[in-house]
C-alpha cells in the first residue's frame, strides 16, 4: 500500500490510497464467506458453493463490494497512521478506481487536529475580585439561616405579604378543567414569587374560607406556556413568627453558644465561599490570556456538531426538566434567536480551542493522570450528577467514556500549570496566593470542562465511511 498526504487547510487533509490488488486477498476471501453464508444455489450445500459459482450467479461486481468496504477501515487507519495524523471524525472516502486483480485507489478526507505552537505563558497576568465581607454580607446570611427557623401560627385575618397561606387551586384552559391543573393544600407564602405570577394580588385581602380568580400564564405542565384562569381558595392563613436574634437563637441553629460565634463563623464560611470563587475567577482569565497567545484554527464541520450538540441539550435536557421551550427561555433571557445563535457559536469555538490547547499542553509538559486523581475526578462528577459513584463509574466505563474523565484531568493539569506561572492580582493591588491544592484541582478541571467535542469525534475514527462505486 502506498499512501500520500495533502494539506488542504489547517484543519483538513486528503490522503490519497493506492492498494496492490493482493493486498485485497483476506477481504476477498472473507466475502466470499460472508455471500456464501447468506445465499442458497441448487445442487450446493450452504456455505460450499464454489466462488467461481457466486461469480456466475451475482456477480463479481458484488464481491468486490463487500470485499473492499471490508478493507476500506484497515486501509484508511493505516494511511492515517503512517502520516501520523490526529483525525476528527469520520472521513468522506471516495474510490477513484478499482480494476479487478490490478489496483483500489481511493481518496479519504478528514479533518484533523491543527498544530499548535504554545508560546511563553510565563508572562500572563490577570485581576480578579478582592475577598471582602462586609457586616451586611454576615447580617443577611444570619437572617437567611433565622428564615430556615421561621414558625407558623394561624391568624383570624386576611392575608397579608409575607403570610403563609394554604390553598386549594384549580387551573383551567378555554374552559375546561387540566387533568394536572387541580392541588389542593399547598403552602405558599405571599411574596416568595414560588408560584403562579398574580397568585400574590389575588390571595391578599383574603380570609381563610374565601376564594379570588386571576389569569395566568402556566409555567410547566400538559399547557406549559398558556394563559389559564386559576381558581385559589384559602383554607388557612398563618402568620411567620422569626426566632428572636439572641444567644438562644445561636443555640437552636447551630453548635455554637452565642450570637457572636455564630456571626464569626458566618463570616468565615463567607470569606472561603469568595476565595474559591476567587480562584475560579483566576483560572477562567487566566484560560482567556492563554486563548488570546494561540493562534488555533477550529475545523468547521467540528465547530458546527459541537454548536448543533450544545442547543439540542439545551433544549432536549435542560429547558425540559423546567418545563420551557427555546422560545420561552429566550424571552426570559431577553435574547434574540440571532444572538443566542450568536452566544452559543462563540462559547462553542472557546470550548474546541480551550481542548485543543491544553491537550498540547499536556504533551508539552509530559502530564500523566493517575489512577487517584482520576478516582477523585469521578467521585466528583457523580456528586454532580446525582448518581452514586458506583452508579457513575459504571456508566462510564459502558459508554466508553474513561478516556473522556482522563482528558478533562489531565487539561485541568495544564491549566493549572499555566494558573502557577501567572500573576493573579486582586483589584486591592494583592497579590493571589492560590496554592490551596485541593480547590485548585477542582476549580481548574471546572474551568478546563469546556466541551469534549474534538475527543468525542476521536473516538469513531477507528472506521472510515464506506463509499463503494457500482
Amino acid at each position: 500500500m502506498k499512501s500520500a498526504v495533502e494539506t488542504l487547510n489547517p484543519t483538513r487533509v486528503r490522503l490519497t490510497v493506492e492498494v496492490p490488488f493482493e493486498e485485497l486477498k483476506d477481504s476477498l476471501d472473507a466475502a466470499y464467506k460472508k455471500i456464501n453464508q447468506q445465499v442458497t444455489v441448487k445442487g450446493f450445500r450452504k456455505g460450499k458453493i464454489p466462488a467461481r459459482v457466486i461469480d456466475q450467479r451475482f456477480g463479481r461486481g458484488a464481491v468486490l463490494e463487500e470485499a473492499v468496504n471490508d478493507a476500506l477501515p484497515k486501509f484508511y487507519t493505516d494511511a492515517v497512521n503512517e502520516a501520523e495524523l490526529n483525525p476528527l471524525g469520520q472521513p468522506e472516502v471516495d474510490i477513484t478506481e478499482l480494476k479487478d486483480g490490478e489496483t483500489l485507489n481511493f481518496t479519504a478526507e478528514v479533518d484533523i487536529r491543527p498544530a499548535i505552537e504554545i508560546p511563553d505563558y510565563s508572562g500572563i497576568e490577570v485581576e480578579v475580585d478582592a475577598i471582602e465581607v462586609s457586616d451586611e454580607d454576615v447580617d443577611k446570611a444570619v437572617e437567611q439561616l433565622r428564615e430556615r427557623f421561621a414558625s407558623t401560627s394561624p391568624v383570624e385575618r386576611a392575608a397579608e405579604e409575607g403570610d403563609v397561606v394554604t390553598l386549594d387551586l384549580q387551573a383551567k384552559v378555554d374552559g375546561e378543567v387540566l387533568e394536572d391543573g387541580v392541588a389542593d393544600g399547598v403552602s405558599y407564602t405571599i411574596g416568595s414569587g414560588e408560584l403562579l405570577e398574580g397568585i400574590d394580588d389575588a390571595v391578599k385581602g383574603v380570609e381563610a374560607g374565601g376564594e379570588a380568580t386571576f389569569t395566568s400564564e402556566l409555567k410547566g405542565g400538559s399547557a406549559a406556556g398558556k394563559e389559564a384562569e386559576v381558581t385559589v381558595k384559602v383554607t388557612q392563613v398563618a402568620k411567620r413568627e422569626l426566632p428572636e436574634l439572641d444567644d438562644d437563637f445561636a443555640q437552636l441553629a447551630s453548635e455554637f453558644d452565642t450570637l457572636e460565634e455564630l456571626k464569626a463563623d458566618s463570616r468565615k464560611r463567607l470569606a472561603g465561599t469568595k476565595q474559591y470563587d476567587q480562584a475560579t475567577q483566576a483560572q477562567e482569565r487566566v484560560l482567556d490570556k492563554l486563548l488570546e497567545l494561540v493562534e488555533v484554527p477550529v475545523p468547521e464541520k467540528l465547530l458546527e456538531d459541537e454548536v448543533n450538540t450544545r442547543k439540542h441539550n439545551l433544549q432536549h435536557h435542560q429547558l425540559g426538566q423546567m418545563g420551557l421551550d427555546l422560545d420561552k427561555y429566550l424571552e426570559l433571557q431577553g435574547k434574540s434567536a440571532e444572538e443566542f445563535d450568536t452566544e452559543t457559536r462563540e462559547a462553542a469555538v472557546k470550548g474546541i480551542k480551550t481542548q485543543f490547547v491544553l491537550d498540547e499542553l499536556v504533551k508539552q509538559e509530559k502530564l500523566n493522570v493517575s489512577q487517584e486523581e482520576l478516582t477523585e475526578h469521578l467521585m466528583r462528577r457523580a456528586a454532580s450528577s446525582g448518581m452514586s459513584p458506583d452508579q457513575f463509574a459504571q456508566a462510564v466505563v459502558e459508554q466508553g467514556q474513561v478516556p473522556l474523565l482522563v482528558g478533562e484531568v489531565a487539561r485541568g493539569k495544564a491549566l493549572a500549570v499555566v494558573v502557577e506561572k501567572a500573576t493573579v492580582k486582586d483589584t486591592n493591588g494583592e497579590i493571589v496566593d492560590l496554592e490551596d491544592e485541593e480547590d485548585e484541582t477542582e476549580t481548574t478541571e471546572a474551568a478546563a470542562e469546556s466541551g469534549d467535542s474534538a475527543e468525542s469525534a476521536e473516538s469513531g475514527d477507528d472506521k472510515a465511511e464506506e463509499k463503494t462505486e457500482g
